[in-house]
């Protein structure tokens, strides 16, 4: 064998290190060059209909003249941020838009891992499917349709739910003309939409946790539910996590279809949120600068709730995103 001299491969094996990365990376990226090739359209999509749009927001600083154009309008500075801020509906759509997210973290986030948990201990596959098949149903309605269902459940008149109420001897209730039941509605109709659809994620990481365990727990004598705590839940932590970041990271992303249908002048007190509110003054009043200013403050805040998340993941658990 070969005796080498430590002194002398100090000296050449940084270079002869890069060296060898350059052209591994060559040959490797002749050798699935198509692969980069079906990558083009993708990134083309992403720089066109994402990354390029992004240069409007400069207009968030600009008094906007539709007759001058973006680049052609004045420069206003922070004029429109500090707008936003001392307007008197500010409060009120941060306030809806944070409790509603707070709501369906707290309410909608554990539902669908749950169902899943519940479906995975069902042992009738023709059962099982069944369900999953009829949970899955409502991803498919869109908002259009689901709201018709929702306001016919609830209509003072013939609903279903009034009916109830009366059948117990109370009186018909206007739900959607009373502010103080709109959250409770949305959050209700938003979880029988996704529940379903959710669990599709939690049901797949569940495939990958290994049966062995499950095996050895049942030898050792652990009950159903000792096996969910101690083997299900730890096996679907990470994905548990890198949901709940993304749902922070939306944190006043409310969605707007839902609530736009669903709402009206009576309950702006508790549903006016920040895409209803952007709609409003930028489509309807023509204000564009400023409804860009009020979408870009979201966009920083979700940025940041999501960068934070991060990070205390990390340092809690030891799962995170990046």
């Amino acid at each position: 064998m070969a005796q080498s001299n430590p002194d002398i491969e100090g000296s050449v094996q940084p270079i002869r290190i890069v060296a060898a990365k350059k052209e591994s990376f060559l040959k490797y990226f002749i050798k699935n060059k198509w692969l980069y090739i079906f990558l083009i359209p993708g990134l083309l999509y992403f720089l066109i209909f994402k990354y390029a749009p992004m240069f409007g927001i400069v207009i968030a600083f600009k008094q906007l003249s539709l007759a001058k154009g973006i680049w052609g309008s004045e420069w206003i500075g922070l004029a429109n941020f500090e707008t936003l801020f001392s307007s008197a509906h500010f409060i009120r759509v941060l306030r809806n838009s944070i409790l509603l997210s707070v709501y369906q973290i707290v309410f909608g986030f554990p539902a669908p891992i749950i169902l899943a948990l519940m479906l995975n201990e069902v042992r009738q596959m023709a059962f099982k499917r069944i369900s999953q098949t009829i949970l899955y149903l409502p991803h498919f309605i869109s908002w259009v349709v689901l709201a018709g269902i929702v306001i016919n459940f609830l209509s003072p008149t013939d609903g279903i739910a009034n009916q109830i109420v009366t059948a117990f001897g109370g009186e018909p209730i206007k739900f959607l003309q009373e502010p103080q039941y709109f959250r409770t509605i949305i959050v209700s109709a938003e979880i029988w939409k996704g529940i379903g659809w959710g669990t599709i994620i939690y049901l797949a990481a569940m495939t990958g946790i290994d049966p062995t365990l499950y095996e050895s727990a049942k030898i050792d004598g652990a009950s159903r539910m000792q096996r969910i705590l101690y083997i299900t839940i730890p096996g679907i932590a990470t994905t548990v996590v890198i949901m709940l970041l993304l749902s922070l990271g939306n944190i006043l992303d409310n969605g707007f279809e839902q609530v736009f249908l669903l709402y009206n002048p009576v309950t702006y007190e508790t549903g006016d949120i920040f895409e209803t509110y952007t709609y409003r003054i930028g489509l309807q009043d023509g204000r564009l600068s400023y409804a860009t200013a009020v979408g870009l403050f979201k966009s920083v805040v979700g940025f940041i709730l999501i960068i934070s998340a991060n990070y205390a993941a990390r340092k809690i658990s030891g799962k995170s995103i990046w």
